[in-house]
């Protein structure tokens, strides 16, 4: 037990290493062989136990879930794509759109339709606001910040049929194993979601410059402004491949397959926690989540293939497609199996001890302010809000047992606290997203918007110390 001070050093390898290397892979990798090497001190021996604590973590049935989830989520967007839903959606809501309040409440209620994932946002609504961008009537760096607004910061909060809730899901399920607490890890999650303050505080700022803020277009200024030197506004056609003119355009082939997966995803719910107990409330009490979402989404693949194959699209390339996109995550899964990894091995190095031990000097109602504001520098300069949420959710839940301290606020406040390094920082992915798809310089965009997002970061600051102060 003298030795627990040993289980802080994978931490101290790799949030460093993250930071100089803005990777979050490479961090994790060198945090998890420390500790292999700290718990077997040899070096066949650290690298043997490397290996098993990562296989333990890949084949846990739970994990299997989500990596399945996760892979087939992705790959139905990519079968969505090729089929010209994303496409389809974008032409028929470009040519009825009128007006700037038109656009904008467009940007907003496709919300309900599109928030399976963040770049699935972007080039659902990017394209649309491109296309509108002389109707709009705002800079091009204002309209991609009120765009982000819709994105990671709603999607978060979004409890089914998001590709966020299995990942963010199985962390809570790993924090809470390691403090031995027996919660159900959806429902944490679930309760966890008022007390993500960034993202609403946020959402009210998007809110502001969309209806009630008139600034004057910087597009003057910018040299890397949309449209060419003549002035002509860019075909929007070039700014994603999921748009491109060679795609059909098929609106329903995006709405049917979210509607099936929404839709299944309740039923399968309530029927799975139906058969534990009785009563239409309870049952989505009782009921296992992740596998209902897992079979819902299974379903839904099947259909929705069938849908394209009935519309004469060629088994070659909705099977091409579908890999194409589960594969695009397969960084993540890499990504979930190092974070399991590395909490396990610091756990067995005492973690948990050493947390209760030496944070009982700190007063209960700063714990949470200095967890957001530690996070949010994190996830700022690793640009990765997944990344962010894996290294310090187990820190979060042992600072939470070992302080007494509600557990869905800590949660909220890790998962608020990576939201703002994916807003903010210049490296994240929705940065360079919708920086791509406007045609804006990265810099420059990440620039304007570090203002305001600083602005709702001290207000959460706010919100987190009062709340910790009567809670």
């Amino acid at each position: 037990m003298q030795n627990d001070w040993l289980s802080v050093i994978p931490f101290l390898i790799a949030i460093p290493i993250a930071v100089k290397t803005k990777q979050v892979l490479p961090g994790l990798f060198a945090g998890l062989l420390a500790g292999s090497f700290l718990l077997e001190p040899s070096f066949a021996g650290g690298l043997e136990k490397m290996i098993a604590i990562l296989v333990k973590g890949i084949i846990d049935p739970g994990n299997i879930k989500i990596f399945m989830f996760l892979y087939a989520f992705t790959g139905l967007i990519g079968m969505i794509k090729i089929a010209g839903g994303i496409r389809g959606f974008v032409e028929a809501a470009s040519a009825r759109i009128k007006t700037k309040k038109e656009a904008l409440f467009l940007t907003y209620i496709s919300t309900i339709g599109t928030f399976a994932a963040p770049s699935f946002r972007f080039v659902t609504i990017a394209p649309i606001m491109r296309a509108l961008l002389k109707k709009v009537k705002m800079s091009t760096q204002e309209l991609g910040f009120v765009i982000e607004t819709t994105a990671t910061p709603i999607i978060v909060l979004i409890p089914i049929a998001t590709a966020f809730v299995g990942y963010m899901t199985s962390l809570i399920d790993l924090a809470t194993e390691n403090e031995q607490i027996k919660s159900d890890a959806y429902q944490l999650f679930l309760q966890s979601i008022p007390f993500n303050f960034f993202s609403y505080v946020l959402i009210l700022v998007g809110i502001y410059l969309s209806f009630f803020h008139h600034s004057k277009s910087t597009e003057e200024s910018d040299p890397e402004k949309i449209g060419d030197a003549s002035g002509q506004q860019e075909d929007w056609h070039n700014c994603d491949p999921s748009v491109g003119k060679d795609l059909p355009e098929k609106p329903w082939n995006l709405f049917l397959p979210l509607i099936l997966v929404i839709g299944l995803t309740f039923i399968f719910t309530w029927w799975d926690g139906f058969q534990k107990e009785k009563g239409f409330f309870t049952a989505f009490i009782k009921a296992d989540v992740m596998t209902a979402m897992l079979t819902a989404l299974l379903v839904a693949l099947i259909l929705t293939f069938l849908f394209f194959r009935f519309q004469k699209i060629k088994t070659g390339e909705l099977l091409n497609s579908f890999i194409l996109g589960g594969n695009d995550l397969m960084s993540v899964i890499i990504l979930l199996s190092f974070v399991w990894g590395l909490s396990s091995a610091s756990e067995e190095l005492g973690f948990s001890r050493f947390v209760t031990s030496h944070s009982q000097w700190i007063p209960p109602s700063l714990l949470v302010p200095i967890l957001f504001v530690f996070g949010a520098a994190v996830s700022y300069f690793i640009g990765s809000a997944w990344g962010t949420w894996g290294i310090l959710m187990p820190l979060g839940v042992s600072i939470a047992v070992a302080s007494d301290l509600s557990l869905p606020l800590v949660i909220g406040t890790v998962f608020a606290s990576g939201t703002f390094g994916a807003f903010a920082s210049p490296l994240s992915d929705d940065t360079n997203t919708i920086a791509r798809i406007l045609n804006l310089s990265v810099i420059k965009y990440a620039r304007y918007k570090l203002k305001p997002a600083l602005i709702a970061a001290g207000i959460t600051v706010v919100l987190y110390g009062a709340v910790s102060f009567f809670l």
